[in-house]
């Protein structure tokens, strides 16, 4: 059988998912400043780092358009999947369900689901590898829905960020905890609710203590993780990334492991120097 899937672009894409014509990437539309940045291969992270900061509006994002969607599923494959981000966090998932609607309307037999990731960047990643996996093992297609439908409600999802604003400009938190972590040097520990909104879990002073509470946290809450693969981004701070992977691997077993650098959405709302782990 033949299969696609379309991620949209906060879901980080490894190097292997590049080179794989089955994997098409949606990408989303940043707007700083009065400037247009498309979240494909173009985009210059440090450039919109730059911007963000020079900037006093906060940044927004718009999520591919259900034409985007509709092509994407019109390609003549068996199988077709989307995998968005949070439809608590954006209206993408939204969008790949009219694509859905208007693929249907004209092939009314078309395979497609989309699957709401109710996480966001590597989360993302790990549900598109999940779909290949099971799609490689010749599953039928409503076994591979059950199968990653099953993987998303048992995957979690941690973060902590340097800075709040975009998160708290955006509707994404309340006023009163953005400020009272910015105002007391308090970095939470986030993460996100069985549904796909964002909840704070601890907090700490700093956020060398925060990254540590952080590991404790995923570690603790680790159910089978040696069948499980550990997913880190980061938003320009590798070192950050990498001592965080190897704090968990030091107390855990996981099958695999990797690191990615943040994409455009996830850029914009992780800030420079947030890291995100999914386990």
């Amino acid at each position: 059988m033949s299969f696609n899937i379309v991620i949209d672009s906060c879901g980080e894409l490894t190097p292997r998912m590049k080179k794989d014509q089955r994997v098409i990437s949606a990408p989303l539309t940043l707007e700083v400043g009065g400037e247009t940045f498309i979240d494909d291969d173009t985009f210059d992270q440090n450039y919109f780092l730059e911007k963000v900061a020079a900037t006093p509006e906060c940044p927004k994002s718009s999520c591919p358009s259900p034409k985007f969607y509709y092509d994407s599923y019109m390609t003549g494959e068996t199988h077709h999947y989307a995998v968005t981000l949070s439809a608590e966090l954006s209206g993408s998932y939204n969008s790949a369900v009219l694509g859905q609607s208007m693929a249907l309307d004209h092939v009314p037999d078309i395979k497609i689901h989309v699957f709401n990731s109710r996480s966001a960047s590597v989360g993302q990643t790990l549900i598109a590898q999940k779909i290949i996996e099971c799609e490689e093992q010749d599953m039928p297609f409503q076994k591979v829905v059950e199968e990653v439908e099953r993987y998303i409600h048992s995957q979690n999802t941690y973060f902590v960020v340097e800075n709040l604003e975009t998160l708290r400009k955006n509707g994404r938190l309340s006023n009163f905890k953005a400020f009272f972590a910015s105002a007391l040097k308090i970095k939470p520990i986030c993460g996100a609710t069985p549904e796909g909104e964002i909840c704070q879990f601890d907090q700490a002073r700093g956020i060398n203590k925060a990254l540590v509470k952080m590991v404790d946290l995923i570690v603790e809450r680790a159910v089978d993780s040696e069948q499980r693969t550990l997913a880190i981004s980061h938003c320009n701070c590798p070192e950050r990334a990498q001592m965080v992977l190897d704090a968990i691997k030091k107390r855990i077993k996981v099958k695999d492991s990797y690191i990615l650098d943040t994409g455009g959405v996830s850029t914009m709302y992780a800030n420079d120097g947030g890291v995100i782990v999914v386990l």
